[in-house]
């Protein structure tokens, strides 16, 4: 007789899943008997509970550890098994976890029951006068008891989940709920938010909310020292922070903007994701959040023209009187990239309607947005719909919110200045009608290396993290990563599975260096608009610098121009508008015209007063919403029938003087230019 086959290792951890199920199943029946409503039998039950998770997850970390060369023999379909064993051991894990926060609930129940019979028998003792001494007694009896009884299910509750972190900054409190401390100070984490917010507790027993990224783990063994050498680069932003009351200001409202998002539409996000409508990676856009907070984010914000340290001049705009026109002024990082496509990106429920596909970039630098915000839509198509693309082909001109050419400027000398990428849908739930926008997941392309050497100019293949931009570890699709075990080759297939945004940055020449380098030295925007800011800057200099008679005047300035131009970079329909004129009006220019400097200022002032100024002030023109089809068809249809009756007359005159035409009336300030007004509202 042949010997018999020892059980492979797979076979054991199986074994062992069903003791431990059997074993589960014995406590969960256990536990809705009557007799386990006892106080002595929910602390045996809770213990059980724990230990029982203990063993469910070394159970977990064995399997993980196994490998396919450890089997004696060959097993067939042996991922697909290892992986249908994890999702039972998680199962067995979420049954013991409800059966957990179950008991803690009767817990805090009964505490309440106790207290509130403790504060009747009081007022009961405080009118009989003759048995008051020996009624507080008794109740000072109790209340010790159920203090150590809750002291001793709180101390076996966080075992579990409690563990003790070290600040490696400080932190002020910036909304209620939040909890101020210090650097070096001992918090006890009593729950972990999957926002990146969590509630901590510290020795004074003051509880709050508190950033992860200020913690690092503290190892009592070691000491806090050792806790504080972990982690160079937090102690350094730590210092920052502490150190830089403007740093700080900046970073917290990064925060307060994140925290905004996540707390208001969290428990949203977790009915999607509990119904399986988004995959678990996916949050609240940060990126748009900031940009609802205010204009500090928005481009219109960095193209007005900052004062210098005395006051008394412009730091980023000069004139050149030889040359007569604005001087060039390079900054530190000038580059162009291309957005080519996002791949893999992860399909929403039927339960949701998308309205919108795009992607969300700015400069970073880890800790704090250092740009504008800017939006590129994208493109897809019913075969391929997790596949997103850039840049579509088009009749005409192609709209600058599709145009995946974009130019950014920056003067940050940050060794960690990079760019941050975030996919992202708009989205509108088909049961409640409630709008949203969700973060598909983010990258972070770092733009110098460790020795401050600017990355090559070439194409990236970036792969997306989920969560935002301030949680670390968080996947997009856990699904992926965990079928993710196995071969060399297996992993290398299922990394082309994975969600991923390819990304080109271009070398510039020099037609395009001095072309850039007349543009403010922070800012990122589409390529297709970049001869109509220019433009802009080159009347804001003839205005502010050159056709002032006195460079002490502080009063209005009355051009349509300057007053209404920066609302175009927030109504994109109406610069394809502009840039649609501009381009019909330059074809008909001679080439001798074109190299007239002057004589081009003047025809784009007569083009944009035609075009622009108009539409602005239309009543038919609704106002701009984002990822509202019907209100973008309706504006597009507004804007192409005027410049179509502009072509015709060769004119905005006749539709100004037209009866059928109806146009909003405005106050002579609106025409007007306050640059020491917008100079005190950015420095607010």
């Amino acid at each position: 007789m042949l010997p018999r086959w020892p059980r492979d290792s797979l076979q054991c951890l199986q074994r062992r899943r069903q003791e431990l199920k059997q074993q589960v199943d014995s406590l969960l029946s256990e536990s809705r008997l009557k007799g386990a409503l006892e106080a002595s039998k929910r602390r045996d039950i809770y213990q059980r509970c724990m230990q029982l998770k203990q063993a469910i997850d070394e159970n977990k970390n064995t399997l993980q550890k196994l490998k396919k060369a450890d089997e004696p023999i060959p097993v067939g379909n042996y991922h697909q098994k290892k992986e249908e064993e994890h999702s039972l051991l998680d199962k067995l894990t979420h049954q013991l976890q409800q059966l957990a926060m179950s008991i803690s609930r009767e817990n805090i129940t009964e505490i309440g029951e106790l207290t509130e019979r403790a504060e009747d028998d009081s007022a009961e003792d405080d009118e009989e006068e003759d048995d008051d001494d020996e009624e507080e007694s008794k109740e000072s009896g109790e209340e010790e008891e159920t203090q150590e009884e809750e002291k001793q299910e709180n101390e076996s509750h966080q075992q579990v989940t409690s563990k003790e972190y070290i600040a490696v900054g400080d932190f002020s409190a910036q909304q209620a709920g939040d909890l101020t401390f210090k650097k070096g100070e001992i918090l006890l984490i009593t729950e972990k938010k999957p926002d990146g917010w969590w509630m901590a507790k510290n020795a004074k027993g003051n509880n709050g909310l508190v950033p992860k990224t200020y913690l690092e783990p503290y190892h009592k063994e070691e000491g806090q020292e050792s806790s504080e050498e972990g982690n160079e680069e937090d102690v350094e932003v730590g210092n920052e922070i502490a150190d830089e009351p403007e740093v700080k200001q900046r970073t917290d409202s990064h925060w307060s903007a994140v925290r905004k998002a996540l707390s208001e539409q969290i428990n949203t996000i977790d009915v999607l994701t509990t119904m399986g409508a988004i995959p678990a990676g996916f949050r609240p856009s940060t990126l748009f959040q900031l940009l609802e907070e205010g204009n500090q984010f928005r481009a219109s914000y960095f193209l007005q023209p900052e004062l210098a340290p005395s006051q008394l001049a412009f730091r980023d705009l000069l004139w050149n009187a030889k040359t007569g026109t604005i001087r060039s002024r390079p900054s530190h990082v000038s580059l162009i990239l291309t957005l080519w496509s996002c791949k893999m990106i992860p399909l929403p429920g039927v339960s949701i309607q998308v309205l919108s596909r795009h992607v969300r970039l700015c400069l970073f630098d880890g800790n704090k947005v250092l740009s504008n915000i800017h939006t590129v839509r994208a493109t897809w198509q019913p075969k391929k719909p997790r596949t997103w693309t850039f840049s579509p082909q088009v009749t005409g001109i192609l709209p600058c919110l599709l145009d995946g050419d974009c130019f950014l400027r920056s003067n940050s000398l940050s060794p960690d200045l990079g760019i941050l990428f975030e996919p992202g849908i708009s989205y509108i739930r088909n049961s409640t009608g409630e709008r949203g926008e969700l973060s598909c997941g983010w990258v972070f392309l770092k733009l110098f290396d460790a020795s401050g050497i600017p990355i090559p100019a070439k194409t990236y293949e970036l792969f997306l993290n989920g969560g935002t931009p301030y949680e670390k570890g968080v996947e997009v699709d856990r699904s992926v990563s965990r079928r993710a075990h196995g071969s060399v080759f297996h992993q290398m297939m299922m990394m082309r599975r994975e969600p991923q945004l390819l990304v080109k940055l271009r070398s510039l020449n020099r037609r395009s260096r001095d072309i850039l380098s007349l543009l403010p030295e922070i800012l990122i925007g589409s390529m297709g608009c970049i001869h109509l800011l220019i433009f802009y800057r080159q009347i804001l200099g003839d205005v502010l610098l050159k056709g002032r008679m006195s460079m002490q005047s502080a009063d209005f300035i009355s051009n349509p121009v300057l007053a209404t131009f920066p609302k175009l970079l927030e109504q994109p329909d109406v610069m394809d508008a502009l840039r649609s004129s501009w381009a019909e009006k330059e074809s008909t220019l001679k080439r001798s015209e074109k190299r007239d400097r002057e004589f081009l200022k003047a025809v784009f002032l007569l083009v944009y007063h035609d075009c622009v100024v108009p539409l602005l002030h239309s009543t038919l023109l609704p106002p701009f919403r984002w990822a509202e089809e019907e209100t973008e068809a309706t504006r597009w249809k507004v804007i192409a029938d005027f410049l179509k009756q502009n072509q015709e007359n060769k004119s905005a005159l006749q539709a100004l003087l037209s009866p059928d035409g109806i146009h909003e009336p405005f106050d002579i300030l609106e025409q007007t230019y306050d640059f020491l007004g917008k100079i005190r509202k950015k420095a607010a």
